[in-house]
């Protein structure tokens, strides 16, 4: 019996990886109850299977059916995707930058590694159809419970925010990725297989809007669970601070941003940071039955050279200050047996690759990116006495002295720094301030020997544009 299961797992994993355009509408509803299915093969939330799987109305009037369909997104976030598995934003991102190097063989890694992605790479693909298979299912949900007469409102609410907060993040990583892209409200099929591309000040506005309304209806469900590992209205408002710093709305990222700094605590000792129990975390995803590791230690912990896939770059280590403690406590360096090549490599995530104990989960929002936050936009507002103050706080933690930046422009490049010190190998950070500062062609010029000012943007996948055409044009460059 167990084969069987493990089977009928792998074979819904390998069903659900498909783009939602590419199957017809009693498809769309069979993939989406066999995805209830999947939180069987994983153990991220206890909750109790499906009672009914057979009928929409059913699944959706029943609090633990929709639970499992919730799972079920988190599931997938963490185990594929760009969210978080092995070709997940932090590693994928880390090469296209300036964080990593590259040692593997994978031809679409070696891509983004030169910066030379073409559109037929099927890692791009695979982020943009698993982004929008997530984005369908979570809006099948906010349809399923707004028209459901066995939920009681408390728990509308509750479900609902969830699934606007997952839209809103997904939709956030695509637009950063991607630029214009398409933003999908509605599970009709005949309407998302001919949608158009949304300029990104609309995507975002959009964004804002779906994170409000999270929030507002997850006002009394706190941080959803004690593991953190689904999100509350703490979530919601990390990601919704991001959203406003990116945007240059800075009275509300700093508003935003005080609002996680009240709540929270920076834990104090840098080898507790990443750690599950951690107090600053503020959502993380659970790792699956196997590995127990997260994938940020399995795909980043050097074990052997040969035989590394990644490594820290030297401009990297090059930005630690003398006496960072983030250098020789996030970081750790292996040599070969003839000790002729030495390799640095993150060790945030320090779990042994065999522990069968969980001591860490892969972090998504942690209060040090907060601080971050409202030292940029109290810059920006020119307080520069409350901007030094945060940017204190995560130095002093590192066991670096004070700022010496007093001015604005000074400051704004103390912050920039310190997010690459602070936030390396984390969900792509470095990648994105690069691209949201302007300084990503300045920067990535002198270190990537390939890299063109138009890689700032991805393709947007050659197959996605044979099914769409209104997704023209292609972004610039490709």
């Amino acid at each position: 019996m167990e084969l069987i299961e493990n089977k009928l797992c792998n074979l819904n994993k390998f069903m659900l990886r498909f783009s939602l355009h590419r199957i017809n509408p009693l498809k769309l509803l069979i993939l989406f109850f066999l995805g209830i299915y999947l939180t069987a093969c994983s153990d991220f939330i206890e909750a109790d299977p499906p009672k009914n799987i057979l009928i929409s109305e059913t699944v959706f009037n029943d609090p633990s059916t929709v639970e499992s369909a919730l799972a079920n997104i988190y599931y997938n976030m963490r185990e594929q995707g760009m969210i978080s598995g092995n070709f997940g934003l932090t590693p994928l991102l880390g090469i296209y930058g300036d964080e990593l190097d590259y040692y593997g063989f994978n031809a679409d890694y070696a891509e983004l590694y030169f910066n030379n992605v073409n559109a037929t790479n099927t890692t791009i693909l695979n982020w943009w159809s698993q982004a929008y298979n997530l984005i369908y299912n979570a809006n099948d949900i906010i349809k399923g419970v707004e028209g459901s007469s066995g939920l009681t409102a408390e728990e509308k609410s509750y479900f609902k925010g969830q699934a606007l907060f997952v839209r809103g993040y997904i939709h956030s990583l695509l637009v950063n990725l991607y630029g214009d892209i398409p933003y999908i409200k509605t599970t009709n099929y005949i309407e998302n297989n001919s949608v158009s591309r949304l300029p990104l000040a609309e995507v975002n506005v959009n964004i804002i809007e779906d994170l409000v309304m999270a929030i507002e209806l997850l006002e009394n469900e706190g941080d959803a669970s004690e593991e953190k590992v689904l999100p509350g209205q703490s979530a919601a408002k990390a990601l919704l601070a991001r959203m406003y710093l990116y945007n240059e709305n800075w009275g509300l990222a700093e508003s935003t941003a005080s609002q996680l700094i009240n709540n929270y605590n920076l834990e104090p000792n840098l080898n507790d940071v990443f750690l599950k129990e951690s107090s600053e975390t503020i959502w993380q995803l659970k790792p699956g039955i196997t590995p127990k590791n997260t994938q940020e230690a399995v795909q980043l912990i050097i074990q052997f050279i040969p035989g590394q896939r990644y490594a820290l770059t030297n401009s990297l280590l090059a930005a630690f200050e003398s006496g960072d403690q983030r250098l020789t406590q996030w970081t750790e360096s292996i040599s070969n047996t003839e000790n002729t090549i030495t390799l640095f490599f993150a060790h945030k995530y320090k779990a042994n690759l065999t522990e069968t104990e969980r001591l860490e989960y892969s972090i998504i929002f942690r209060l040090a990116e907060q601080y971050l936050i409202r030292a940029e936009a109290r810059a920006h507002l020119g307080n520069i006495l409350g901007s030094q103050q945060d940017v204190n706080v995560i130095r002093n933690r590192a066991g670096l002295e004070n700022t010496t930046a007093n001015t604005v422009n000074n400051l704004l490049d103390a912050i920039l720094k310190e997010r690459q010190v602070e936030l390396f190998t984390e969900q792509g950070h470095r990648w994105f301030d690069l691209k949201r500062t302007d300084n990503a062609n300045n920067v990535l010029s002198i270190v990537k020997p390939y890299w063109q000012a138009t890689d700032i943007l991805l393709p947007i996948p050659e197959t996605e544009l044979e099914i769409n055409p209104n997704l023209l044009p292609q972004n610039s460059g490709y």
